[in-house]
């Protein structure tokens, strides 16, 4: 089988005004076919209920011109990776080998691209990739669980998250397992357009809306030890300030809660989550916002004090430093992120 690397001509057509963020995805021997049809069917398929603001979509190779896929596919691409060179959005869906380097010009075009203030993204094992470029030291990254003790070892600078089913870091995204990167692309819709249009592409995959990084994935083994008591009261303490976020916890009653002093809970706290206590808090006052403001007609003021803020002005600050819009332009499905922001 051939699928090739550029769209039929009608195709084409309806795509060449399209004036949303370029998204380039990247190929190689050995292709996961799975993961690289995820970013097709987000990214690359025409949608032409939302106008001409929707993706520019393209793909490039790492290698060769024909590519020798998994299921014996064969993917003919006829652009290299200087199409990374204007791209919003790399995407790298999986990788053949953890333990196999990608190509340099693939790692420096990476690289470059993040460079400029491109989002880099890597479905599953394409996180080895991304680690490779030396971009995600001392950042948060996830991948699928079957992956994470051999990632552990090649990677120490990387802070390793075994649960989430995607991380978000500095325009690194990296997803769990394969079915994971869904969840990953969907986040990127809802950060370029507002969880409203997510969800309308959700529901033309007949998906569920897209979880919040805080999912978590299933391992179906331990990894190393058993959860300890502690853990198992910190993921509990967890549980309940997500459930109750309207209700405002200092550091002083959450420590006391599980009978430690505030110093040692704020350690465990961020080697549990990978932030500290107020980016925790924040983050989760802005997920349950997010849902409110689409899912619900409350006013700001009641979504403010429902996510345990003091005010609706705090709630809007939350969203123009995290989101760079307002609560209503989010809730109208506005929302845009530039790629040049840090």
């Amino acid at each position: 089988m051939i699928a090739n690397g550029n769209n039929g001509s009608m195709e084409e057509r309806m795509k060449q005004n399209l004036t949303g963020p370029k998204v380039v995805v990247v190929v190689y021997e050995q292709l996961c076919t799975f993961e690289f049809g995820i970013a097709v069917e987000v990214f690359g398929l025409p949608r032409p209920e939302f106008g001409n603001d929707w993706y520019r979509f393209e793909v490039c190779s790492a290698e060769s011109q024909r590519v020798d896929a998994t299921g014996g596919v064969q993917i003919q691409v006829d652009v290299g990776v200087e199409a990374i060179e204007k791209a919003d959005v790399v995407i790298v869906p999986g990788w053949r080998n953890p333990h196999e380097l990608p190509p340099v010009e693939l790692v420096d075009a990476i690289v470059a691209a993040h460079e400029r203030g491109a989002r880099i993204a890597g479905i599953c094992g394409g996180v080895f990739v991304l680690a490779a470029t030396g971009l995600l030291a001392n950042k948060s990254a996830t991948t699928h669980w079957m992956f994470l003790d051999t990632f552990i070892d090649q990677h120490p600078d990387v802070r390793v998250e075994d649960t989430p089913m995607f991380c978000d870091m500095d325009r690194i995204l990296t997803s769990a397992g394969s079915a994971a990167g869904i969840d990953l692309c969907l986040h990127i819709v809802a950060t370029d357009y507002g969880q409203s249009r997510a969800d309308q592409v959700a529901r033309r995959l007949v998906v569920p809306p897209f979880s919040d990084s805080e999912a978590r994935q299933d391992r179906g083994r331990p990894l190393t030890a058993p959860v300890s008591e502690k853990q198992q009261r910190m993921e509990g303490l967890l549980e309940r300030l997500r459930l109750d976020i309207a209700t405002p916890y200092s550091i002083q009653e959450a420590s006391k809660e599980l009978d430690i002093s505030p110093r040692t809970f704020l350690r465990r706290f961020k080697s549990t989550t990978g932030k500290n206590y107020g980016q925790w808090m924040t983050q989760q006052r802005l997920e349950r916002a997010k849902t409110l403001l689409v899912q619900t007609d409350l006013s700001v003021e009641r979504i403010a004090e429902a996510c345990g803020l003091s005010s609706s002005g705090s709630l809007r600050r939350i969203f123009r430093e995290n989101l760079n819009v307002s609560p209503r332009e989010y809730r109208g499905g506005r929302h845009q992120k530039s790629v040049n922001e840090p």
